[in-house]
């Protein structure tokens, strides 16, 4: 099967619903938040997304490929460590906070087993 869109992929899927996931979960966030951890993790959440999209574009050009998704697995790394710092804050849970550490570890071995194997994207 041939994908011709990042749309289709799996993993851009899985990031993209979980992004639309934080968002709904920091609204319930304290006000004074907004500027600060909301915002980090809003932004890197959407970001996850956002450079394996970049990162199907540039499939032509393996080391262009591999740095973007590169970028996407730090952002989740990222991700994770501000979901860490919510749940010590006590603004998440520690039920939606598991769940979403470890969709975030499954988005990463995704991203690790296409960098492993650039040639399967290129185009």
């Amino acid at each position: 099967m041939r994908i011709h869109s990042h749309k289709e992929l799996i993993v851009f899927k899985c990031a993209f619903d979980l992004a639309l996931q934080i968002h709904q979960l920091t609204k319930l966030f304290p006000s004074e938040e907004k500027y600060a951890l909301t915002d980090q993790i809003r932004r890197s959440s959407r970001s996850v997304a956002a450079n394996i999209a970049e990162a199907f574009i540039k499939r032509r050009y393996p080391k262009s490929f591999v740095s973007k998704l590169l970028d996407s697995e730090g952002e989740a790394a990222e991700t994770q460590v501000w979901l860490n710092f919510a749940n010590v804050f006590g603004y998440l849970d520690e039920t939606n906070m598991q769940r979403l550490d470890e969709k975030y570890d499954h988005i990463q071995a995704q991203i690790f087993t296409m960098i492993q194997s650039p040639e399967k994207w290129s185009v």
